[in-house]
C-alpha cells in the first residue's frame, strides 16, 4: 500500500470568499452547490453547509459524463432521502443542463407566487452558485447565460469576485470564487480533491499522487486500468512498480533505460481528470 498524502491548502482569499458568501447570502432566494460526480462526498464543502443554513439547495452533480452513472443514480437517491434535489448534468458537453432553470422555479413555487400576489411580477429569483475550485462553476455559467462572461480555466481559483448573470427574465446567477476548508480531518478527502484538481499540483507530491490513484482505481476499476494501459493490475502489490510499468508501456524512458515515473504520474492524473480512463466514481453514498 502506497502513503497516504495529509494534503492541506488554504490560501488567503479563501477566507475573503467565505465572507463573500455570508453577505451576498441574504440577496439570494436559493443556493445551487456543484459538485463533482466522481466525489460527490469530497467536493461538498462541509463549512458551506454551516453558512448557507436556512437557504434553499439544489446539488448539481457536476461531470457525470465520466462519472460511473449507476454511482450517480444511487446519489440522487441518497440526497432525495435527505430532501435534497440533485441534478446531474455536465457542463461541457450541456448534458442535463437544461433541466436546472424548470428545477429552481419548482423548487422557488411559493416565492414566485408570492411576488406576483405582491404584484412583484416580474421579479427574478437570485440563486447562489457555490462550490470548490475546478468543480465547474464558471463552465455551468457560461453554459446557462450561453455567453463566456465568466472566466473558465482548469486550475483551481480562477474566479475571484462575486458576478451576477442574468439568465431570463426571472432568474439570476450570482457566481462565487471557490472555497476549500482550512483541514481535511479525513485524509483521502484531501487525495480526492488532488486526483481531480481542486487541489494544486504544486503543493503535492506527484508521484505519490499518482500512485495513490493507481491503488485506488485497482481496487474499485482494475479493468480500465488494463484497457487503457495494457498491465495487469493484479501483478502489482507496489505502486511504484506499477506506475514505472504504465510509463514504460508509454515509452516515457530516460537516458540509461529508466522509465520517467514523474512524466508518467502526470499523464495519468491528466488522463484521469479528463475521463479518458472510463466512467467511475471513487466515493459512494453508503461509505
Amino acid at each position: 500500500m502506497s502513503e497516504v498524502q495529509n494534503i492541506q491548502w488554504f490560501p488567503g482569499h479563501m477566507k475573503k470568499t467565505e465572507r463573500q458568501i455570508t453577505n451576498s447570502l441574504p440577496l439570494c432566494d436559493a443556493v445551487a452547490e456543484i459538485v463533482d460526480a466522481r466525489i460527490p462526498r469530497s467536493s461538498r464543502n462541509p463549512e458551506l453547509s454551516s453558512l448557507i443554513e436556512g437557504k434553499p439547495r439544489i446539488v448539481l452533480l457536476n461531470k457525470c459524463d465520466i462519472a460511473d452513472s449507476r454511482a450517480t443514480n444511487r446519489w440522487i437517491r441518497h440526497f432525495a432521502d435527505n430532501g435534497i434535489l440533485a441534478i446531474p448534468l455536465d457542463c461541457r458537453s450541456g448534458k442535463g443542463v437544461e433541466n436546472f432553470i424548470a428545477s429552481v422555479k419548482t423548487l422557488l413555487k411559493d416565492k414566485l407566487e408570492a411576488y406576483d400576489k405582491k404584484g412583484m411580477v416580474g421579479k427574478p429569483l437570485r440563486v447562489m452558485i457555490v462550490g470548490v475550485p475546478n468543480v465547474g462553476k464558471s463552465s455551468f455559467i457560461n453554459r446557462m447565460s450561453k455567453m463566456s462572461k465568466a472566466m473558465v480555466a482548469d486550475r483551481p481559483g480562477v474566479t475571484r469576485g462575486n458576478q451576477w448573470f442574468k439568465i431570463d427574465d426571472r432568474l439570476e446567477l450570482l457566481d462565487t470564487p471557490g472555497v476549500l476548508w482550512p483541514k481535511f480531518e479525513d485524509a483521502s478527502v484531501g487525495e480526492h480533491l488532488a486526483f481531480t484538481g481542486a487541489v494544486k499540483d504544486g503543493v503535492i507530491d506527484i508521484e505519490l499522487l499518482a500512485m495513490r490513484l493507481l491503488e485506488v482505481l485497482k481496487q474499485g476499476y482494475p479493468e480500465l486500468l488494463e484497457s487503457r494501459y495494457k498491465i495487469d493490475p493484479e501483478q502489482f502489490d507496489d505502486f511504484y512498480d506499477m506506475l514505472t510499468a504504465v510509463g514504460k508501456k508509454r515509452g516515457m524512458m530516460i537516458k540509461g533505460g529508466e522509465v520517467d515515473t514523474e512524466r508518467a504520474a502526470i499523464m495519468l492524473l491528466d488522463e484521469y481528470r479528463g475521463g479518458r480512463l472510463g466512467n467511475l466514481t471513487l466515493e459512494y453514498p453508503e461509505e
